[in-house]
């Protein structure tokens, strides 16, 4: 079944695009709670002209959502979370985390721009947020480990010192 959508539908399209989805999905929910009309011949009439006649304004949508885009330019997010002693997440860190996470960076994001799979490990993922069907803007997300953060830096120092503690030691043993 073609419908024309009146709104965003997440994993489905944006308004006023033409989508084909199942005849059930169409007549018994979206045409019903007018989130979609038919495809017919004058509806599609209809939605050039309004289309045409709104092309400034959706450039200035564009625009607006560019701008937001750049706010995100070079951002990156770092959760931290309670890990079990294999790696494993307890609990798991969503769009809803990222969304908090930006905002206290001082960046407002609604949670359900945020397109992403639950992350239930430690390490390095992308979100990707979608401002407008154009514009699209990958943010990096680095989960790490609650209680080993602060105990990754000494290590670090360490691991560091240890190849000149070792040095002699060689020298000595040889």
């Amino acid at each position: 079944m073609e419908i024309i959508l009146k709104e965003d539908i997440i994993g489905l399209g944006y308004k006023n695009d033409i989508v084909n989805v199942k005849s059930g999905y169409g007549r018994n929910y979206l045409i019903p709670t007018g989130k979609a009309v038919i495809a017919s011949a004058s509806a599609k009439k209809v939605l050039a002209e309004n289309l045409k006649q709104q092309a400034h304004k959706l450039a200035a949508q564009l625009a607006a959502a560019e701008e937001e885009a750049k706010k995100l330019e070079g951002v990156s997010v770092e959760v931290e979370a309670k890990v079990s002693a294999t790696g494993v997440l307890y609990g798991s860190v969503t769009a809803a985390t990222v969304a908090e996470e930006l905002a206290k960076k001082g960046i407002e994001v609604d949670r359900k721009r945020i397109l992403m799979k639950d992350i239930k490990t430690v390490g390095e993922y992308a979100a990707t947020v979608v401002f407008h069907k154009e514009v699209k803007v990958e943010v990096p997300v680095t989960v790490l480990a609650e209680g080993n953060v602060a105990a990754e830096k000494p290590a670090e120092e360490a691991a560091a010192e240890a190849p000149v503690a070792e040095a002699p030691a060689a020298e000595v043993a040889e």
